[in-house]
This record gives structure tokens, sequence and C-alpha cells, in this order.
């Protein structure tokens, strides 16, 4: 393949000293510009859909490549003039070599493309004209998108080839326009010529290919999960970025950004996470608070709060068919900064925990990780004290059929559990307590009922299970059972003592676990944050690191994904006026005319969850209050009220669809009723207030508690005799509170991507990253930045690189002049670009042809430079052929003239 080299020394961004601006018109171009061939063959190994393959490319096809990382391409972050190259080096040929040397280039991926002429009106997804030897995309009959090479287009059909060397033929109108071989790999998918969904998708692959896990979207960064270690962390690389000696996007610079801005702008910074199970949130998320607490340490409190890590992990986290280490519940960290930027503090909120993993768990699954941990690490002497058993003989945790993880050490996980309970100073008997609690939880599962009479009424059978858990709550047997198995109710003014049935029993024994562990949970997370504000003073600014559930769409979605579905609206929402705002300041200060911009918002989809009283959580809540209402009754009523609403559509039987922002999801109605109300009954906190240990009576308190404040919560259900907000209103309240905090900070965006759902790395599947761009909104950002001028160059970054086309000698022209002469030398229509006070602003593809056209002159260029070069070398060496000829003939004749002398 032939290349363009420009010899010159590169160096560091950073360390690079800017020069004045000077344009070259091609007639004064230097001959440092050289041409040549480079190895033949080269290939960095072949990945699916031609990602990682250089094909070679015909010579006579007249192709000027430019180098990878060109420093004057208007996609590079590392721009610099020849002349600025020159006189920082100084040293000329040598150095150039060692730079080349020390930074290998990355082979391209694809084969290469011959320069073509294109409509400038052509946006990036329109149907492409197909010209021999173009870059296209072309969907295959498995759905994936292929780069391919055009070889022949005839009528309405080409002739391609895909990078597995088959040969297809094609309705060109099916074909979509592939970027110029620049921007194979750009780190910032804004910077694409063309930003269409393969175009997406080619160069996301292309860098997970090469380990380049983060790639960002304008504001947005996105984190491709390689379900393997990457060398990119760690004191060199957090130095690196602290120092600004790397600009690569990384979470580390997310980091970097907010703690900068924080301290410059003195406003409180967030950086939200969102990503589906298995994406690497929980992960991306340490990384960050890693990296805050290396800059912001010292005061010893950064430790604390990473040690939160593994308790939090252990009591919240579990494994699901999609990953080992999953989040079940939704974390909101903030951190909090003195006002010489160091950490002084934390704060830690959580959501919706899933309660009913506790009860119930799908086969091949676990319950919670502290469950297992428990078991298998306890030393000797609390393990008698629990009365442990092995995880296979508890019915909570043996339905499921999974015990353990690959690769992890539950005894290990244990301990690192216990270490860090010492560290944020919950105290030894605390932590007894904790794991009775857990141990209790066990035990109750475990708890068995006889019948007692032909209705099916029953009371606990006294066995081992039913001693355990009244010893470990420090209540009586007989209270255990009263609790279980009767239910007292009061019917007009008199009190009823109810016996329950077998079903009711167990519900109710369900119901006690259930509570007792997520009031575990969030004691636990009381204790922690008080360990990280003590003594702590708080000056008002900090960084919050939300770690939040991201869009699930799954074959059967019930309670849980209504509700994460309907957070992520909001979320969404938050999103897309930030992107839409930036956008807005980013033209009203370049004097752009940004009312061109569309933006879509999904209010509508809000508003058919919210709205008073005919939304889903108003109807789901006042069916809630009925004893006799049924999933079906509560289906039927969000038909008859919502089925003229264009977000609700309702469906047979139990389902209703709903067309949320990242595309329809079909909800089953079955146990939305019970998940919502999760009643637990008076008696059961009444007798959790009775038992002798304080653990348990502390969660009654608060539960009491809450049952007395209903008054002072806004988000109130209608009924007035409810025992308390119902699970969707008392997460509505949560939200509402969570995005007040976020609009009050500059936020900072982390889209986490899962690659495969097998959890292995190297495999890239198309179709299930295209669904989690939609679902986390990084199309959404580049639709918003699509239906604007996406792609932006300063004057005199654009005068620099394109400068040289022009047809007279600019060089002492402004680069504004000059910039505007080259639009219009090349007939580029006005809608298609506006002129900033610094920059300018194209629609998307513009640059593509710009760059087609600069390639081809280059190319004539260094063909014509190539040609003399040529020329001066040939006469050189025939003149010095001819210089020593005429000495050999002199040196001839003088000896023959010697030899006839001597004669």
């Amino acid at each position: 393949m032939a290349s363009v080299e420009v010899r010159s020394v590169r160096k560091s961004a950073a360390l690079r000293p800017r020069g004045p601006t000077k344009v070259q018109p091609a007639r004064s171009m230097s001959l440092d510009y050289k041409y040549s061939a480079a190895r033949a063959g080269v290939e960095a190994g072949p990945a699916p859909n031609g990602v990682g393959r250089r094909a070679a490319a015909d010579e006579e096809e007249g192709e000027a490549v430019p180098p990878e990382g060109d420093a004057d391409s208007p996609y590079s972050s590392k721009a610099t003039t020849t002349e600025e190259e020159g006189s920082a080096g100084g040293g000329g040929e040598a150095n150039s070599a060692s730079s080349a040397a020390a930074t290998p280039r990355r082979p391209s991926p694809a084969a290469a493309a011959g320069p073509s002429p294109r409509d400038t009106r052509w946006g990036d997804t329109s149907s492409y004209g197909a010209k021999k030897k173009n870059r296209v995309f072309c969907q295959l009959p498995n759905g994936d998108w292929a780069l391919c090479t055009v070889i022949t287009t005839s009528g309405d059909e080409s002739v391609l080839k895909v990078p597995e060397g088959k040969v297809l033929r094609l309705k060109t109108e099916s074909l979509q326009p592939a970027n110029p071989e620049i921007l194979d790999g750009v780190d910032d998918l804004m910077q694409l010529s063309y930003l269409s969904e393969p175009s997406v998708l080619y160069n996301l692959q292309y860098r997970y290919s090469q380990d380049m896990i983060y790639t960002k979207a304008g504001p947005v960064l996105v984190a491709v999960n390689p379900f393997k270690k990457v060398a990119l962390y760690g004191n060199e690389y957090i130095k690196a970025y602290r120092n600004k000696t790397m600009d690569s996007p990384h979470v580390y610079a997310i980091a970097d950004s907010a703690l900068r801005e924080m301290k410059s702008d003195e406003v409180n910074q967030s950086i939200i996470i969102s990503g589906e199970s298995g994406a690497g949130k929980t992960e991306t998320a340490k990384i960050a608070m890693q990296y805050l607490a290396s800059l912001g340490g010292g005061s010893g409190i950064e430790y604390e709060i990473l040690q939160t890590n593994p308790i939090l992990e252990a009591f919240g986290n579990a494994k699901t068919l999609r990953n080992d280490n999953s989040s079940r519940f939704g974390k909101l960290i903030e951190i909090h900064f003195s006002t010489t930027g160091r950490i002084c503090g934390a704060m830690i909120q959580t959501f919706l925990l899933e309660k009913s993993r506790v009860v119930q768990c799908a086969v091949g699954e676990r319950s919670y990780h502290i469950f297992y941990q428990l078991c298998a690490g306890a030393p000797t002497t609390l393990r008698e004290k629990l009365n442990l058993k092995k995880v296979d003989e508890y019915k909570y945790l043996k339905q499921s059929c999974c015990y353990s993880i690959a690769g992890v050490d539950d005894a290990e996980m244990f301990r690192a559990v216990t270490e860090a309970m010492n560290i944020v100073h919950i105290s030894k008997e605390d932590q007894d307590n904790v794991f009775a609690m857990v141990s209790a939880v066990l035990w109750l599962g475990d708890v068995s009922f006889t019948i007692i009479d032909n209705e099916n009424h029953v009371e606990i059978t006294v066995e081992e299970a039913a001693e355990t858990v009244s010893r470990l709550l420090g209540c009586s047997i007989e209270d255990l059972n009263l609790v279980l198995s009767k239910r007292h109710m009061k019917v007009n003014n008199e009190n009823i003592v109810q016996k329950l049935t077998l079903t009711q029993a167990t519900d109710t024994r369900d119901a006690l676990a259930k509570a007792l562990y997520a009031s575990l949970f969030e004691w636990l997370v009381e204790q922690i944050n008080k360990s990280l504000s003590v003594g702590k003073r708080r000056t008002g600014r900090s960084i919050s690191i939300l770690d939040i559930y991201g869009f699930e769409s799954f074959d059967k979605n019930s309670f849980e994904q209504f509700c994460i579905n309907y957070a992520n609206e909001r979320l969404q929402q938050h999103f897309n006026r930030h992107l839409f705002k930036l956008e807005q300041e980013e033209y009203v200060e370049d004097g752009i005319d940004w009312a061109k911009v569309e933006f879509e918002d999904n209010q509508d989809c809000l508003n058919l969850f919210e709205k008073k009283p005919l939304g889903l959580l108003s109807l789901l809540d006042e069916e809630s209050t009925f004893p006799n209402a049924t999933d079906l009754t509560f289906a039927n009523k969000l038909k008859q009220h919502l089925d003229t609403n264009s977000c609700f559509r309702g469906e047979r039987g139990k389902a209703f669809t709903v067309r949320h922002y990242a595309g329809e999801v079909a909800y089953d109605t079955s146990g939305f009723l019970e998940k919502n109300r999760d009643l637990l009954h008076m008696d059961s906190i009444q007798f959790l207030a009775k038992c002798k240990l304080s653990i348990p009576q502390t969660f009654a308190s608060k539960m009491l508690a809450q049952s007395d404040n209903l008054e002072s919560i806004p988000y109130r259900p209608s009924v007035a005799d409810s025992q308390k907000l119902s699970v969707a209103m008392k997460f509505k309240g949560q939200l509402f509170q969570l995005m007040q905090r976020l609009e009050s900070t500059t936020p900072h965006f982390i889209r986490c991507i899962k690659p495969n759902n097998l959890q292995l790395p190297a495999i890239y599947g198309q179709e299930l990253v295209l669904q989690q761009l939609k679902c986390c909104g990084v199309l959404e950002v580049v639709r918003i930045s699509r239906s604007g001028y996406p792609t932006r160059m300063t004057h005199q970054k654009f005068a620099r690189r394109y400068g040289f086309l022009l047809l007279e000698d600019v060089a002492s022209q402004d680069p504004l002049s000059v910039s505007v002469a080259i639009l219009h030398q090349f007939n580029i229509l006005p809608e298609m670009y506006q002129v900033g006070y610094t920059k300018l602003f194209f629609r998307t593809g513009q640059i593509g042809n710009l760059e087609n056209t600069r390639n081809r002159t280059l190319h004539g260029v260094l063909r014509v430079q190539s040609c003399f070069r040529g020329y001066q070398a040939r006469r050189h060496a025939s003149e010095r052929i001819r210089g020593v000829l005429a000495l050999q003939s002199s040196f001839v004749l003088r000896m023959q003239g010697k030899v006839i002398h001597l004669c």
C-alpha cells in the first residue's frame, strides 16, 4: 500500500509550542514531503467484519493515504503545522526516525479506497451512489454491517468485496457511505464525517479490537467492557492524566475534568454511570473513585470511602445469568471536598434494592453474595454461634442450584468484608449482630408449617429452623408462631384474630425475611454514612458518582423493569436537556443559529407515568388499595383509561406496552400489585419491636416512624388509611430528590456497553451493542449532533489543512479569509456550513468530501515531487558518472603518455 509520510518531529501535544499560523499554497510546499511504498501485505490479524485487517491497495489507483495520527487532520487532537514541528524538534531526520520508532503506527483495519467526488448535499443516512473503489457499509444476511469495497457498479446494483474476500451483489440504494480511512478508530464519534449506525458500530469495534475500550461521543464517554484486564490503569496513568500528558478518552479523564471544574467553577459535579447488567458500571465507578481518592487524598478518609465497595457489593450484589457481580440496587456516592481540594467526607444513598431475590432466585443465579460468603468464610466460633449449615442445605439458596462463581473464593471475600467493616468503624458487636440477621434470614426460609384443621390453617413446626430463628432474633417460639400463623385485625373497633392458611403463612414468612434483609441493608448504609461524615467539615463542594441500572427490556418484564425504565426516562430527559444546553451554548458563543437544531423531549412518556389521577403510577397505587383487586383488573383499568395515549398500548390478558425513548417494552402485570404493596403487616413490625436484640428493634422503630410520618412526605398515596407508602411512590419520591440533586450539578456521563452475553473477551456482537447504544442514549447524542453541525474546526486548523488547495497564493491572508475562499472554491452549499467567530461548523459528510479532494491533490503533488526528485537524482548521478568517466579517461591518457615517454 502506498503511504504518505511527513518527515518531521512529532512531539506530545502537551509539550509542543504553538507558533504563528502560516498557510502554504501548493506550489510552495516543502520538499520534506516524501512519497514511499509501504510493506505489502501488512496485517494486524483479521477480525469479524474486517476490523484489524489491512488489505493491499493497487498503487495505480493513485490513492494518497495520510499517515495515522495525521497532525493536521481535523480529526486529530494533536494538530500542528510542519513549521511548528520543525522548530520544536530541531533534530531533522534523526529525530523523526526516533519518534517514529517510539510511536509505532497501528495498521488500518480495512482495504484502502480510491477517492471519488461526492454530492455535497448527501447526508449520512441517504442512499449511496457507489463509485469504484469506494469504502461502503453493507448489511449482511445476519443483520451485521460490514465494511466493503465497491468493485463495479452497474445500474442500480453494485458488486462488493467483503473483508473475508467474498463478493456480493447488492442494491446500491441499500449501501451506506463509509468514512475516510483517516477516521478509522477516531477517539470521538463526533469526528466521524458520516454519523450513521454502521459508522458508529464500526468505529467502536475497531477500537475494541485494539483494546481501546474508551471512546467519546461528544460530552459522553462510552466504555466497552473488555472482560479481561487491560493495561490502562495504575499510578502511571493517574499521573499522566493529572499532568495532562495524556488526553485520550478514559474514566480518569472524566474524573479529572469533574475535579478541575469543581475547583475552578465552584459548582458541584456529578458523574452519571449507566448501562445494563454486566456492562461494567460497578468497576467503572470504582475506577472513578480511585482517581478522586488519589488526587484528593491525604486525610485517610479516602481509604474508608474505597472500602465501602466490598461491603455494598457483598450485601447488594448477586450473580445473575448476565453478570457474576450484578448490582441489584442503585447507588449515589457524594464525595465532599475541603477548600483545599482534599476529600473530607462522603455520603451514600441507595435506590430500589431487589428484595425478592432474598426469597426467590432463578435457576443458574445466586442470591446476595453475603449469604455464600458467610457460610464459606465464617470462623468456627461464629459458625457455631449462628448454627450455620452448608449453602446447599438452605431452602432459599438451593432453589437456584447455583452455589459458587468461577474464580471467586467466597471465604476470602468474607474476610475482605469483615476487614472493610473494621475500616469503616463498624464495631465487632455490630458485625456479630449483622451476621446474626443474615443467618436468621436464611433460617427463616427453612421454617415449615403444620396444617391443624380442615380449613388449611397452620402453625409453625417446632424444629431446628424455628428454634434457631427465635434465638438469633431474641424472641420466643410462641411469638414467632403467633406472627407467622395468625393476624390481628381491627373491624368496627373490634379486635379480631385471624388464622392463616398455608399460603398466607408462607407469604408472611417470606415478607418478614425480605423486610429483615432490606432493613439490614439500609442500616448498614446508615452506619457507613456516620463513619464517613464524623468530624468532617463540609464546604458544600462535592462530586457525586451515580451507579444506576440502565434501561431494561427482557422477554418478560415485571414491576422491577417498570420502575427501572421509569427512572431511566427521567435520567434520559436530564441527559437530553444537558446535551441540548451544551450545543446551544457552543452555537451561541460562536454566533451560530442554533435554532436549526431539533430537540425531541420524552415528556409525553413521563406524563404517562406521572400524570394524576390517570397516570400509570397513580392507577397502580389506586388499584393496590383495593383488597379484591388482581393483576388482571389492574391491566384492564390501564387499558380503559390510557388506550388513547400515544405512548401506551394495551395487549391481551395482563400485558401492556409502553413506548419508551429507547423503544417499546411489553410489561406483564403479574405480581405488580403485590410488589407495589410490599405489605409487612403491623403484627410483624410489633414482633420485631419486642425482640431482645437491639438491631431488630431499630428496624421496627424505623418502620413505625415511616408510618407515622406520612404527612410530611410529598408523594403520599391517596388512601388515608394506607399503612405506608407504596414501593412505586417511595421510588418516585427518591427519584425526584435525586433529579433535584443532579440538576444542581454539572453532569459528566459515562455509558457502559456490554459487547457480548458470554462475558468473554474479543467478541463483539453488533446487534447487542446497537441495542445498548440506543438504550443508553449514545445514538441520541449522535442524533442531536447530526441534526446540527457535528463537525467543527477552528479557522486556523481548517486553513492550515486545506489552504494549499487554493489556486491563488493566500499565505498573506488571515485564516478566516482563507477558510471562506476554500468554501467558495469548492462550491460547498451555504446550508451545509456556518461560519462562527472562531470555528467553522459543518453538516455531516462535508469534511469527507474535502478530505477526498485533499488526498487526490496531495497525491498529485507528491507524485510530481517524486518525479522531480527522481529527475534530480538521475541528473546528479549522470553528472557524477560523466565526471568519473572524464577522470578515468584523463588518467588512462596520462598513463599512456608516461609509457610512451619511457619507450
